[in-house]
């Protein structure tokens, strides 16, 4: 069992913290569509040393202090998904992680961001803060502190910063024509989560998606680091694997195909789209992205399918743009180390805005 039950099931017997909120992990976030015209009419800050910024909707921030230094910083934090608080520490962390690794670094130190109930059981805060440095621990990374606020709704993540080479950040824009599109994990955590939250999943189910969301990305990220023919990468969290598609394509100005087919599933994901928990993110996702996409001619894509493709993912798996050339050698380091790594799609070629062409083709 991944939930630690001698210490902290005790504590939230009488608490399912799923309950105690509207929406949760990724899920609760901002639509993106509503995101992207906000940040759209912002400037961005002029400095040379800004090697990325939130232009480009990547997963971090990029700053060079030195010609061989450069930090990764993001911050990301949701309400539980999970009734264990223990284990949400665990996701919440994991999460909080995955977008340093989408960059290519390496997490050195966090930050926490607690909104809590000044009324609330201290001891399930405790056991998130302790799920929370447990998955910390796991990467490496040493947490300094945080900031907390009272809140009735439940809130937990950290501000993390990692350490990079500035020549080696990979981005969300530069995939090439002809790259084949590599994913590291299952999706269907926002789904499972819902279903949770309404009494509808199967315990496999969650453990299923638990053990997802408590993976640390960091393996398959090191590997992508020491491997041939990497143009871009990001992490597919909230905005779902559409989502996070679409900014792929359209930040390097790539059209590309993703084989529906072939995107793994997480155990019990169809079921929990065929008894209606569709979280409400999945639906503002659908409407950022679907407008940029269009079956390939003849192609026969499930409904139940093609919804989780849209799915809001929490600790989601990292998408890998690779040269056609260097994807075997990839795929048979990943496998190697444990990574259950799928070929899901392909760079297809050029991509221009307002032209007939989509910028993702689903097969």
């Amino acid at each position: 069992m991944l939930i630690d039950e001698g210490h902290w099931l005790a504590a939230s017997a009488t608490i399912r913290l799923t309950q105690q909120v509207k929406a949760g992990g990724c899920a609760s976030k901002l639509p993106p569509g509503l995101l992207a015209e906000v940040l759209s009419k912002l400037p961005r800050p002029a400095d040379p040393d800004l090697l990325v910024g939130f232009d480009t909707c990547d997963d971090a921030g990029v700053y060079r202090v030195t010609p061989s230094l450069a930090l990764v910083q993001t911050v990301d934090f949701f309400t539980p998904l999970v009734d264990d608080p223990f284990t949400f520490g665990l996701i919440a962390a994991t999460n909080a992680l995955s977008d340093v690794y989408a960059m290519g670094g390496r997490p050195l130190t966090a930050l926490s961001m607690v909104c809590f109930p000044q009324d609330g059981n201290l001891e399930v805060l405790q056991a998130i803060l302790r799920g929370g440095m447990e998955k910390l621990g796991e990467a490496g990374c040493v947490v300094l502190g945080g900031h907390s606020v009272r809140d009735q709704e439940i809130k937990f993540g950290y501000a993390v910063t990692g350490l990079i080479h500035p020549d080696r950040v990979l981005t969300n824009t530069g995939a090439r024509e002809g790259d084949d599109l590599i994913f590291t994990k299952a999706i269907g955590t926002g789904v499972i989560t819902s279903a949770l939250k309404q009494g509808k999943a199967e315990p496999a189910w969650v453990e299923g998606a638990i053990q997802s969301m408590t993976t640390l990305n960091r393996v398959a990220s090191e590997i992508v680091a020491g491997a041939a023919g990497i143009h871009a990468m990001t992490d597919v969290t909230g905005f779902g694997l559409m989502g996070h598609g679409r900014e792929l394509a359209i930040g390097s100005g790539m059209r590309i195909e993703l084989v529906a087919g072939e995107v793994p599933l997480l155990q019990g994901a169809l079921d929990c789209v065929h008894r209606g928990a569709i979280p409400a993110g999945l639906l503002a996702n659908r409407d950022f992205a679907e407008c940029a996409s269009a079956d390939a001619p003849g192609s026969h894509i499930a409904d139940d399918v093609r919804a989780l493709l849209y799915d809001p993912q929490t600790a989601g798996g990292l998408l890998i743009s690779v040269a056609a050339e260097c994807s075997s050698a990839l795929l048979q380091s990943l496998h190697h180390a444990g990574v259950d790594a799928t070929t899901i799609g392909a760079v297809l070629g050029p991509y221009t805005a307002g032209s007939d062409k989509p910028a993702i083709l689903l097969r």
